[in-house]
């Protein structure tokens, strides 16, 4: 092998690479644990000692080389997904009220404006909608009022104007709210697709305006919440220079001086008073006997008297431009009290205005030498320059942004303006020569460059120091436009796992004992030294796995794990792919070495075809998927490069350096050398029998789809959500059981809400039904499914108004649009993968034999879900998970055909005068123990995690199951005689023509 040295360089960069990304796993677990062990179970106190200890360092690299703080390795730790961990749940709502406002263009008509309040207060009582409400109001407060008054602006010229009645304009803006309200939902939808999350959950409420947002595995809540709800509202100031407020300054500074020794003052007696008390307790104590209580009060109210603006608003070294001061974040607030105050406010300019800055500064060195932990903010000085109080210039006119790299290296923001605002700029900008503009963005400043000259066009950039991930939201928020009106968080809580915390301990334990089981049965099949290398293998590229999604700052889901196990399949394939390849050319008569050379060399082509074809699926569906589609084809591209580099290259390092040492190698035990040798079915003579076993499958399979559907979970179908609060601590698992039979043919979820005796039930129970009546009865079922954890005594009333604490009708998680990506994904991906073979064997039947081999195992699959989802006893719905699994399942299929296919390929190159029939039997039979061997360690890993991982996964796991033994299935008795039966038509019409 070539190149031994530069891949053995690799293969420890990357494991040190590796490595060093999960040692902040590792050490934010570590601190989380002592954190536990303080709290003593309770939850507060854990979340209070983890926020106190959050800049503390915690992990010193390298000797102390670098240090990283609690904060900076919770930032680059895997995370998992909210289906395993958990994560954060918002409820966002934008407010009718605030659209018809914005269509209105803000409108400050006395008579529209009560109106809105009215519809306001009356909307809190009624399921009426808004805009009803509102006109119901209008015309009571003014029945001579028009509407096209108020709403005949520029943005709705040509569909109303002063002459358009009431009636007609009521329709209008009817039609507008709602599309306003349709267009929040799709801007929330794309900043959360752009944010990166994996598997986001986004629902729509019932209530209009209301969304629903479920984000897993978040480090960073608050710039969550600074996405969302930010309006995109991008403005341009231009800002007063330091030198011309800076007397103002020094003249607030003394008012504020001034009121509070007059405060501290009228406060006195009782500060006397209070230290003579405290003083005379600590003498009694015997603590402090030498301390002079009136010097103490003194002391006291002398501190009090030093308060003023300048003691929390620190003065600049800046040289000038608009910075006026800095303050710590905890000082934020009362410098904002002091210059909200009218006798401060009274001796500055009457146009100018103050804003912070949007990111906070370095730490920095306090007066006592210690580094601060509070975190500084810059105040800027803005100038009004307008008589409506707007800004010059606002972010309507951005018709592009996208984060760049500056000439220095640094991180800018571009930013495209359309003609209007390219001439409104021009004028800004040359009446501001060597003076600052402010760049603000949802009343934070991001950047106030100093204007060097007039800027034509309407190409600029906000610049301002941004971090890469500071300069990207930013562009997110302006290229997915602006929200008609602001969202608002209306609830904001952390919610709990759905597997429930017995399910993931479980499934992750039954996974890791399963792993084990390869490992063992590697060694116990090959023999103790192949058996260890290819298991060395297998656990450096989990180890690689893990890094790289670290290293991506990936979140590991329910259907990441899926393409784990898939990999898992396809890295063992690999190894048993070149061992059996290495046992032929033994059996063959040659040496160790030659053999090893030899077996690697001739298990490339299988590989390699094996793992781009996997890979080409993967891409597509992470290119066009969303949510768990994404999540699954990120974790199996990045399985499917390191299992390839670990079987190819880590393996046959290892076995040089072995054969070097002259160590006797052996690839097969007594027990196992024969295994599958000598097999001689005959595939294509018996190809009818398996068509019609097949056809019968595809029939029933379909017959069922057609008439028996399949058991849509909540995901797909929508649903109703309740939150229920117990008196003690529950178990989700528990409760999900009791609903189960009361909700008996539908879906239940039940996931731990903000605190452990908390938790939100949704099912989809009767969920095509509408009305207070039905919302009765499903009440009544739920009362009667929790009376068991209510405690005694508690009536059906007594739980409604003190138990349930909410309850809202959601629709479905996977809305139309992504399944429609989902479908467009795996047919373009088949599309590709017929391609693909198409080219490789440059023969069209392979790729034809290929995508009728899935087409078979996708139906079939869906089929059993259908015929047996009221039968067996663990849950067969279809939800987002269910789509993951039937990925793996084309992922495997398509591996293990394409394996075969390049056998078949090989043999016909070899003896190309033989009976091609024979030949193909004879590929086909050559491959019974690699296929054995790879489906049998693939199915172990996955029975061991249905029968020990938890009822809440064995509905995924069984569905990857039946897709590994269907799929086996398929690539022997499908896709190869489906292929040559073509073959075997193409030719013969051809010979029947040549004979005419």
């Amino acid at each position: 092998m070539q190149n031994k040295g530069a891949i053995r360089t690799f293969a420890i960069l990357l494991a040190l690479v590796s490595l060093y990304q999960l040692i902040f796993t590792y050490q934010t677990r570590r601190v989380e644990n002592e954190a536990k062990a303080v709290a003593l179970g309770d939850p507060q106190v854990e979340f209070t000692y983890l926020d106190s200890i959050a800049n503390e360092p915690v992990y010193n690299f390298m000797f102390g080389l670098r240090s990283y703080t609690y904060k900076e390795c919770k930032e680059r730790e895997i995370n998992f997904g909210l289906d395993l961990k958990g994560g954060m749940n918002l409820i966002l709502e934008v407010k009718v009220a605030d659209v018809l406002k914005a269509l209105s263009n803000y409108n400050t008509d006395p008579t529209f404006n009560e109106a809105l309040q009215i519809a306001e207060q009356k909307e809190k009582n009624t399921s009426a909608d808004f805009v009803t409400l509102f006109y119901e109001a209008f015309t009571e407060l003014d029945s001579e009022a028009r509407l096209a008054a108020i709403f005949n602006t520029p943005e709705m010229k040509g569909r109303i104007d002063y002459n358009t009645s009431n009636d007609d304009v009521l329709k209008v803006i009817r039609v507008e709210s709602q599309s306003a309200i349709d267009n929040a939902f799709n801007i929330l939808r794309t900043r959360i697709d752009r944010f990166g999350v994996s598997q986001p959950n986004v629902q729509k409420l019932e209530k209009a305006g209301r969304v629903l947002v479920e984000l897993p595995g978040i480090k960073d809540p608050q710039r969550v919440r600074k996405l969302l709800q930010g309006t995109a509202s991008l403005e341009f100031w231009e800002t007063y220079e330091m030198s011309e407020i800076v007397n103002s300054l020094i003249q607030a500074n003394q008012k504020v001086t001034e009121i509070e020794a007059a405060k501290a003052e009228a406060n006195k007696p009782a500060e006397e008073e209070v230290a003579k008390v405290e003083t005379e307790e600590v003498k009694e104590d015997g603590l402090l006997a030498d301390l002079d209580a009136e010097d103490s009060a003194v002391d006291s109210l002398q501190a009090e008297t030093t308060k003023s603006l300048f003691s929390v608003l620190m003065p600049s070294q800046r040289q000038g431009g608009p910075l006026v001061g800095m303050a710590l974040s905890k000082d934020t607030a009362k410098v904002n009290s002091y210059l909200a105050l009218p006798q401060v406010q009274s001796v500055f300019p009457k146009n100018v205005r103050f804003m912070w800055g949007v990111k906070a500064l370095p730490q920095r060195k306090l007066q006592d030498g210690t580094m601060s932990k509070d975190q500084i903010f810059e105040l800027i000085a803005i100038k009004v320059s307008s008589h409506d109080g707007r800004p010059p210039l606002e972010g309507d006119v951005i018709t592009s942004a996208r984060a760049e790299t500056g000439q220095r290296g640094d991180y800018e923001v571009s930013m495209g303006m359309n003609a209007e605002g390219a001439n409104v700029w021009a004028r800004l900008t040359k009446s501001n020569i060597d003076k600052s503009i402010a760049i603000v963005l949802d009343g934070y400043v991001y950047s106030y460059p100093t204007v060097n000259g007039e800027i034509k066009g309407g190409r600029s950039s906000i610049t301002g120091n941004f971090s890469p991930e500071e300069a990207k939201d930013l562009a997110n928020i302006l290229k997915s436009g602006k929200l008609p009106a602001p969202a608002r968080i209306v609830e904001d809580t952390v919610v709990g796992p759905s597997l429930g915390e017995e399910a993931v301990d479980s499934g992750l334990s039954s996974f890791m004992w399963a792993f084990l089981v390869v490992l063992v049965y590697m060694v116990f099949f090959y023999g103790f030294k192949a058996g260890l290398v290819s298991d060395l293998a297998l656990i450096a590229n989990m180890f690689f796995i893990l890094g790289v999604l670290a290293s991506f700052g990936a979140v590991l889901t329910l259907p990441g794990i899926a393409g784990i196990v898939l990999t898992i399949g396809m890295s063992v394939d690999a190894n048993v792919l070149i061992y059996e390849r290495i046992r032929e050319e033994l059996s063959a008569g040659k040496g160790v070495r030659l053999a090893v050379a030899d077996g690697y060399k001739n298990a490339f082509s299988a590989i390699i075809d094996s793992n781009v074809t996997t890979f080409l699926t993967g891409l597509i569906l992470f290119v066009f998927g969303t949510g768990p589609i994404k999540g699954f084809a990120t974790t199996l591209m990045i399985g499917i490069a390191t299992s390839f580099f670990c079987a190819i290259f880590i393996t046959r390092l290892i076995f040089e350096r072995m054969l070097e040492s002259k160590a006797d190698l052996k690839f097969g035990t007594k027990m196992t050398e024969g295994f599958l040798k000598n097999t001689k079915i005959k595939f294509l003579e018996k190809k009818k029998t398996f068509f019609i076993i097949s056809a019968v499958a595809l029939l029933v399979s379909v017959g069922s789809l057609a008439t028996h559907g399949l058991k849509l979970g909540i995901d797909f179908s929508g649903g109703r959500n309740y939150v229920i609060r117990f008196d003690e601590t529950v178990s989700a698992s528990d409760i999900k059981k009791s609903l189960d039979a009361e909700f008996e043919g539908s879906n239940v979820e039940v996931k731990t809400y903000g605190s452990d005796n908390q938790v939100r039930i949704a099912t989809n129970y009767m969920i095509d039904e509408n009305g207070e009546e039905i919302d009765n009865q499903l009440e009544q079922k739920l009362y009667n499914g929790l009376k068991t954890y209510l405690g005694t005594n508690v009536t059906f009333d007594e739980f409604i108004d003190n138990y349930r604490m909410s309850s809202q009708k959601v629709g479905p998680t996977i809305a139309s649009d992504i399944k429609t990506k989902a479908y467009y994904s795996i047919a373009f991906s088949l599309i590709v993968i017929f391609l693909y073979i198409l080219i490789r064997f440059r023969n069209w039947e392979y790729g034809l034999g290929a995508v009728a081999a899935l087409m078979h195992d996708v139906i079939i699959v869906l089929g059993v879900f259908s015929m047996f989802y009221s039968i067996v006893p663990f849950s067969l719905e279809i939800d987002q998970a269910f789509i993951a699994a039937i990925l793996t399942v084309i992922g495997y299929s398509i591996n293990d055909t394409v394996v075969v296919f390049d056998r078949i390929r090989e043999y016909l190159g070899l003896h190309p005068k033989k009976n091609k029939g024979e030949v193909v039997d004879s590929a086909l039979n050559s491959t019974m123990s690699r296929t054995v061997n790879t489906s049998f360690t693939t199915f172990v890993v996955l029975l061991v995690i249905f029968l020990f991982g938890g009822e809440v996964i064995q509905g995924f796991v069984f569905a990857i199951m039946l897709g590994v033994v269907v799929g086996t299935y398929s690539s022997l008795f499908i896709a190869t005689p489906v292929t040559f039966s073509v073959i075997d038509a193409r030719e013969k019409k051809k010979l029947a023509a040549k004979k005419k």
